[in-house]
């Protein structure tokens, strides 16, 4: 094995490590944040006080990440557990201690053919598993969306409703 890159990610030691599409890196540390890089550059991160405010810093520490590409799970020293979106880092999904100590790992239910039978329709499953020997399998609920030919039904109405209202304001228009 050859290095290939090295730079510093966090301030002390590094709890998990994930790989991800397009060459991401997910990485969650005892320095309370939680980043996702692109080579040596950082992308963008998370940090407990900055996402969950009124709670002291050295309440929480993220313990174990997973980047499927769209989603990001992380479980806490606390044993809560949080999905977000991938590039934005939107909290989707939250459970303030789903487990009674460290979450030690997590992991998305893959979209194989079983997998999709654990989905039954939800947008992602995400499974944890913690020292208090418990395996838990959150949910993400599919997030509601406009059919496509409810949106272009919806855009040609309003190209018919500007043509009538331009005849009406301007006569002879057409």
């Amino acid at each position: 094995m050859k290095k290939m890159l090295e730079f510093k990610a966090h301030d002390g030691e590094i709890e998990d490590i994930a790989l991800g599409p397009d060459n991401k890196v997910v990485t969650a540390g005892r320095d309370f944040q939680c980043c996702v890089w692109q080579q040596d550059q950082l992308v963008t991160g998370l940090r407990w006080n900055e996402n969950l405010p009124g709670i002291p810093d050295k309440a929480y520490r993220y313990q174990a990440c997973r980047d499927s590409g769209t989603f990001l799970g992380l479980g806490t020293v606390t044993g809560s557990v949080a999905i977000h979106i991938a590039f934005s880092l939107q909290r989707l999904y939250y459970v303030k201690e789903a487990h009674g100590i460290v979450v030690t790992d997590v992991a998305f239910v893959p979209e194989s053919r079983g997998g999709r039978e654990l989905l039954a329709g939800n947008e992602a499953a995400l499974l944890s598993v913690a020292v208090d020997s418990r395996c838990k399998l959150h949910l993400l609920p599919s997030r509601r969306s406009l059919p496509i030919w409810l949106l272009l039904l919806l855009c040609a109405g309003l190209i018919v409703a500007a043509i009538l209202l331009l005849q009406l304001a301007f006569p002879g228009f057409l």
